[in-house]
């Protein structure tokens, strides 16, 4: 039975989308106004990034929050190596640098120069005055003495290594960086857009959502930093995902509307069939997306927590904006969408329009491949990408510490191995924070002695350790160097000594609190704490997954098989991740160098991410397939029915996706390059081989059992995933044109 499209039942979607054409206006002004709004009020009252404490586990984020709640956090620590082919050959230019910099009026406790056993290098220690948090935006004078006096003394080599002067250089890198994804991804979305649309005009609607939605974030984000502090790459995942969904889902709308147009319907109608069929998709992958990210609230890390503000926000406002300003504008541009056509591209948008299926030839010989042997096509695709799952089972994550970040041949990168071979755990020494009832007392000062005789009796210590006793705050702190590179097994061992039987035996005695940091200490406590927080994130975004997909489809077999097809994606991400940058296979081709390890936050953030991601496309398939079957159709049939009506917007989609994340994937820090790889791979696999492949052949396989449901779970409602609209006359015709009411 047909119904005339006025017929159709009005959701949120169609009521957004109906209010938004009429009062367009409005709708346009008042979205502009919330993200210049927002984007001023943000940048005026600025982002707070987290303390030390807040971004810390373990007793590391307690040695970090005993010095916090004492108002003792300690300076930002640098240090200068200088060597020379003879020994003491370095002992004027030390002098010159010393003197230079305390001249800066940048620094305090300018420390005489430490000589390494040769005698072929010195290692000149100071601190940066004030505020550590702020300190490298006051290194640039210091780095300057430092470079004047290298070029003066050139047969020396002169490496400088610290908190503050590597804090500048991240924070250069950073804003270089994402100023790089943002002039090269936005042209690659508008250039996949041109080709899918073949007009300018429809090409940049999405472009323009997207990266009004990002700059709207910007600004909310800054003043929600303020109850959730965001660690220093947060703003580069939100501009990551925003800009991908942003475009997805406007891409998905957009699309409908120029298939309707394409079908003989006139502007209204199309835009009405829209909003009611892709504008409610967008709204139902929005929430997915969104509930997926919530599950990083789970997480004991605040990091992640930032990460859920960032990533909700930015899909709220995509999505908000996909079913509102883009059908305003649509109705405001009417004809003029077609507005700078490329007459091939557009001649050939409009043939994989006009009322056919989308898909072609190639998609068409696949699914009939796929479906005369589902067995074979199925056993084939899950030995693919469990393969691709394999190289995960050995990953190794750490917090990178910044010399790793950067890469091995960058300046910072080279002093920091440099500084390390000539005196272990110079650069990363642990740091033991004890708070005592008098730490002025003579046991306390016994226990000092015992603790430092005990490190040289273990000989995994480098001797250069510093006490500091702040004796109003009856607070000790007691830099310690660890023996190796300050992140290799050896120093490992010597924080596993350290924490296991030298400080309780010597120092807890006469402590009320002693804790064990530093930046080995908090990778260790931060990877604990991860360890903890797999399980019941990924439990929670599981079973997110099973609910929406029983709900939507009133099938467990299609709830089940959502949970375990996402998975795969995420093993092949995390496989990819682990194969590219901790085995540095195919490392070369790519121009990029393998870290060893990955990045500690990186594997829980990945799974939510994709999970909420790949739901999209799930949704998407899945329902043009269960429409097709509630339409009368076999169930091999509705599967190639599906397939084919969903292959042209999945690949468009995948491709933005795609090149978004590739982008982020040629930045310099290694996170993002992680991220990039890993994200980009998984939408590859998820598009192609799992939806194209897999899917159908499971699906297949099952029958009609793919559709089952228990008795006892009849109660669930019946959610229609199509509608049929009788399509406009054509030649005299009238032609059937099924509408699409599910999920993106």
């Amino acid at each position: 039975m047909t119904r005339d499209v006025k017929d159709i039942p009005k959701g949120i979607a169609a009521r957004l989308g109906g209010w938004s054409t009429r009062h367009r206006r409005a709708a346009i002004a008042g979205w502009l106004l919330l993200v210049v709004v927002a984007a001023v009020v943000g940048g005026a009252t600025g982002a707070r990034e987290m303390t030390d404490s807040e971004g810390g586990a373990g007793d590391s984020g307690r040695a970090d929050e005993v010095l916090e709640d004492t108002d003792l956090v300690s300076p930002a620590a640098e240090q200068v190596l200088l060597r020379s082919a003879e020994p003491d050959g370095w002992t004027v230019a030390a002098e010159e640098l010393i003197a230079g910099i305390e001249a800066t009026g940048e620094v305090l406790g300018v420390q005489e120069p430490l000589r390494s056993e040769s005698g072929h290098e010195g290692l000149i220690g100071f601190a940066m005055d004030g505020d550590p948090a702020t300190a490298g935006d006051r290194v640039e004078p210091v780095v300057e003495v430092v470079a004047d006096v290298a070029e003066a003394h050139d047969d020396l080599e002169i490496h400088q290594f610290g908190k503050a002067s590597a804090d500048a250089a991240l924070s250069d890198m950073l804003t270089e960086d994402l100023r790089t994804a943002e002039f090269t991804a936005v042209p690659l979305a508008l250039g996949i857009l041109l080709v899918v649309f073949g007009a300018l005009a429809a090409a940049l609607l999405p472009v323009f959502l997207a990266l009004t939605a990002c700059a709207g974030t910007f600004g909310l984000l800054a003043l929600a930093s303020h109850q959730v502090p965001i660690f220093e790459s947060t703003n580069s995942v939100m501009f990551l995902v925003g800009l991908a969904v942003g475009v997805d889902y406007c891409l998905f709308y957009l699309r409908r509307e120029r298939d309707e147009r394409a079908a003989g319907r006139d502007a209204e109608t199309a835009l009405r069939i829209a909003a009611s069929t892709s504008g409610r998709a967008v709204l139902i992958s929005g929430i997915t997306v969104m509930l997926a990210m919530s599950g990083m609230f789970l997480s004991g890390l605040l990091l992640f927590h930032g990460f859920a503000v960032a990533t909700i926000l930015v899909v709220l406002l995509a999505m908000v904006g996909s079913v509102t300003v883009l059908p305003a504008t649509l109705s405001w541009l009417g004809d003029r969408v077609e507005a700078g056509r490329v007459p091939l591209l557009n001649r050939r948008a409009r043939q994989g329009n006009g009322g056919r299926r989308p898909g072609g030839r190639v998609v068409g010989s696949l699914i009939r491949a796929v479906l005369a042997r589902p067995v074979i096509a199925a056993g084939a695709s899950a030995v693919v990408l469990l393969t691709l799952c394999a190289p995960a089972l050995g990953m190794k994550t750490e917090l990178l510490g910044l010399e790793k970040q950067f890469g091995s041949e960058a300046e910072l990168s080279v002093a920091y191995s440099e500084i390390s071979e000539s005196f272990p755990g110079g650069p990363a020494p642990a740091e033991v924070v004890v708070r005592a009832d008098d730490v002025t007392a003579p046991e306390f000062a016994d226990a000092l002695v015992a603790f430092e005789q005990r490190l040289a009796d273990a000989g995994q210590f480098g001797e250069a350790v510093e006490v500091t006793l702040h004796e109003e705050e009856n607070v000790a702190v007691i830099a310690v160097p660890l023996a190796g590179s300050g992140s290799d097994d050896t120093s490992r061992d010597a924080l596993e000594t350290l924490r296991g039987t030298v400080v309780p035996e010597t120092l807890e005695p006469v402590a009320d609190e002693a804790y064990v940091g530093g930046d080995l200490a908090g990778s260790e406590d931060f990877n604990d704490q991860l360890g903890e927080d797999l399980f019941p994130v990924l439990l929670y975004v599981a079973a997110i997954t099973f609910v929406l997909m029983l709900l939507s489809f009133r099938s467990v077999p299609i709830a089940l098989a959502s949970i375990v097809l996402n998975l795969l994606s995420v093993g092949a991400a995390f496989g990819a991740m682990t194969a590219v940058f901790q085995h540095g296979w195919g490392a070369d081709l790519l121009g990029m160098e393998p870290a060893g390890s990955i990045e500690a936050w990186m594997p829980l953030f990945v799974l939510v991410i994709l999970f909420g991601l790949s739901m999209d496309y799930h949704v998407f398939v899945v329902s043009r397939i269960r429409e097709a079957h509630d339409r009368g159709l076999a169930n091999r049939d509705a599967i190639t029915d599906g397939i084919r009506a969903t292959a042209g917007p999945v690949i468009g989609a995948a491709a933005i996706m795609i090149a978004v994340f590739s982008v982020f994937a040629l930045l310099r820090m290694q996170d993002m390059q992680q991220m990039g790889i890993g994200l980009a791979v998984a939408v590859l696999v998820d598009a192609t081989l799992v939806r194209m492949v897999l899917l159908p052949a499971l699906m297949a396989l099952l029958g009609e059992r793919s559709w089952y449901l228990p008795r006892a779970l009849s109660w669930l409602p019946r959610i229609s995933h199509g509608e049929t609209v009788e399509a406009a006359p054509s030649h005299g015709e009238h032609r059937r044109e099924d509408v699409n009411m599910g999920a993106s």
